[in-house]
């Protein structure tokens, strides 16, 4: 099994390791072609590219949230097709704190693949250290992905309706205070946030510089949490949430599970419940 995440220095040292694959991320929300073409103007060598939106997430429907899970055949079709399988380690990187490169890291997760990582600090990060990049495109030879789908890894809004006040089970809502709060809600058609669940906004889960927080860190942002709680956690889309789990499982959680449709699945239900900070008091 591989660690969650990786230095900057291990990458530098395993570049070119046949068994190690690299992954750019990058993703700009608002601006779907700004990733791909920040990728065709430099990369890590040897790093193939992954789209949020047309890669990472399936269409967008009634219901399902703004970035549904994507097929697991089509995804394990694509990831074939640019020379990554099953032994391989994966590497995962972008320039948006993580969020981009976790959302991949628990998408492999949940096709079965233990072993992916994120990288420990951004492309910007990894350029401004003077490491190697190019605007080539990597050389591909195509391989086969096999998906073994985690389903246990995933909940969707009916399980998280029925366990609303368990006290079992602790909601994670992984925005910044002012949505979770219902002050503001920039992108959903509905402000506020699912009943009973506490927020912890993903952005904590990095020091100033960008790198992740150590595993004790983690732990001291996570100390409200009974480690023996099942936690689910969810964001605005399925997205951000994502490093919040990583964050929970460097801190010790292994009962964490991700509500993919999230906050922008569940306000798609009217008949949903909806709290707001001036509710909850």
């Amino acid at each position: 099994m591989a660690s969650n995440l990786v230095s900057m220095d291990w990458l530098l040292a395993h570049l070119h390791d046949p068994e190690v694959r690299v992954v750019d991320c990058r993703f700009v929300l608002g601006q779907p072609d700004a990733g791909v073409s920040a990728y065709q103007q430099g990369h890590l060598p040897g790093a193939v590219y992954f789209d949020l939106e047309r890669d990472l997430s399936a269409p967008k429907a009634e219901h399902g949230g703004r970035h549904p899970l994507p097929d697991a055949m089509l995804l394990a079709a694509k990831l074939g097709a640019q020379g990554i399988g099953n032994g391989h380690h994966i590497v995962a990187y972008d320039d948006q704190g993580g969020a981009m490169a976790s959302r991949f890291w628990w998408l492999l997760k949940y096709l079965g693949h233990e072993r992916v990582s994120v990288l420990n600090g951004s492309y910007t990060a990894w350029k401004a250290a003077g490491h190697p990049v190019t605007a080539e495109a990597a050389p591909v030879s195509k391989t086969e992905f096999i998906a073994h789908s985690q389903t246990d890894f995933l909940v969707h809004m009916n399980e998280v309706r029925t366990k609303l006040g368990d006290p079992g089970t602790v909601l994670i809502d992984s925005r910044e205070a002012v949505r979770y709060q219902g002050l503001q809600e920039p992108i959903d058609p509905v402000a506020g946030h699912i009943p009973g669940a506490v927020n912890h906004f993903w952005k904590d889960s990095l020091q100033e510089d960008g790198t992740w927080k150590t595993a004790d860190e983690q732990r001291e942002r996570f100390a409200d949490i009974d480690p023996d709680k099942e936690v689910i956690v969810y964001c605005g889309s399925g997205v951000t949430a994502t490093p919040n789990i990583l964050a929970l499982q460097e801190a010790g959680h292994r009962k964490v599970r991700l509500y993919l449709g999230s906050w922008s699945d569940w306000c798609s239900y009217p008949e949903n419940p909806i709290a707001t900070s001036k509710e909850e008091g």
